[in-house]
């Protein structure tokens, strides 16, 4: 399937892959991908036949990292890549061999969806009036303020530390001593009172991002109360990420309770990745291992350098197994009590 979020689209004409039944490219593209066996169940291949043609219209050589980039916004379930990538490079290959040049950019003045004969200018600007665009490192930087925004994701999470909630509000207004407690986080600027700037480096198995961007801080000690919302992208992936943190102490019998709400939304090729479940996973222990640091250094205990977190790729799988069998127990438990 193509992974296209609707506003996207706004506006846009839409081609499907009827629209190129008689198209040159599309033809031999069909040929290519039953040549190369690049299609099985069928479920992803319109999607991936309508991102091949745009790749053979611009792409100057089949060059395979390039073509694996470009089709990153289609999953198949089933195939493996490897026949699809092959016959998109054949059609490439063949059709520079009879002096087809690439089109700059597929044909279109100013890159937008395919095939939607509107500008990404155009789309970019009416989804910044709203407040939806991403900004990026650079604007972070010259930005006076760092926008709201509403998160795809928010998790619940929630820890407790054995010092009273005056110590630990305090030890949150150190940014640079909060940024040490919180894994793979470095800050890149000095640390203003409501702003900081940095990055924070994650780890899941074999998938590696370094975010860089900037937050703004905010503090309510009325309530003992606080939001951190932040921006930041990963060049090497080309993914962007809005984040919003709310917090809440609570003073409870052994010390402080920290009641988190964590909103929110990524974009590029690690969001085909960063499914709720892996998110949620990798917040619960980020916020385990921040949770022990800032507890350390509340007690005076000193405290090595921070890392970034790997997860363990099997761990997850047995997790979400584990909360698979038990809620299957669950229901057949509640059918056998309502048989009885």
């Amino acid at each position: 399937m193509h992974i296209t979020f609707a506003v996207a689209c706004d506006g846009a004409d839409i081609a499907t892959i009827e629209g190129f039944n008689h198209d040159e490219i599309m033809i031999e593209l069909r040929d290519a991908f039953k040549r190369e066996h690049a299609l099985q169940c069928g479920y992803c291949t319109p999607g991936m036949l309508v991102s091949a043609r745009d790749l053979v219209l611009r792409l100057p050589q089949a060059d395979e990292r390039s073509i694996r980039i470009g089709l990153s916004g289609n999953l198949c379930r089933c195939t493996g890549y490897v026949g699809i990538v092959r016959a998109v490079q054949s059609v490439i290959e063949a059709r520079r061999a009879r002096d087809i040049a690439p089109m700059p950019d597929g044909g279109r003045k100013i890159l937008g969806p395919v095939g939607s004969g509107r500008s990404g200018a155009d789309r970019t600007e009416r989804m910044r009036s709203v407040g939806s665009e991403p900004m990026s490192p650079e604007a972070v930087g010259s930005a006076h303020s760092i926008p709201d925004f509403i998160p795809a994701t928010v998790l619940e999470q929630q820890f407790s530390v054995a010092h009273p909630p005056e110590q630990v509000f305090a030890m949150f207004d150190d940014i640079a001593a909060v940024a040490a407690c919180l894994p793979g986080a470095s800050l890149t600027a000095p640390p203003k009172p409501a702003r900081v700037e940095g990055a924070i480096r994650v780890r899941i198995g074999p998938i590696a991002a370094t975010f860089q961007g900037g937050a703004r801080v905010e503090r309510n000690p009325a309530d003992m109360s606080g939001r951190i919302v932040g921006i930041g992208s990963d060049r090497r992936s080309r993914s962007s990420t809005q984040g919003e943190i709310r917090y809440r102490l609570v003073p409870i019998e052994q010390g402080t309770r920290v009641d988190l709400s964590i909103g929110y939304t990524l974009t590029g090729m690690l969001a085909q990745v960063g499914r709720p479940g892996l998110v949620r996973d990798l917040a619960a222990r980020l916020i385990a291992e921040f949770a022990g640091n800032l507890d350390r250094r509340l007690s005076g205990t000193s405290q090595g350098e921070a890392t970034a977190v790997e997860l363990n790729g099997m761990a997850l799988v047995f997790s979400l197994l584990r909360a698979r069998v038990a809620h299957w127990v669950g229901r057949f438990s509640s059918k056998d009590d309502g048989a009885a």
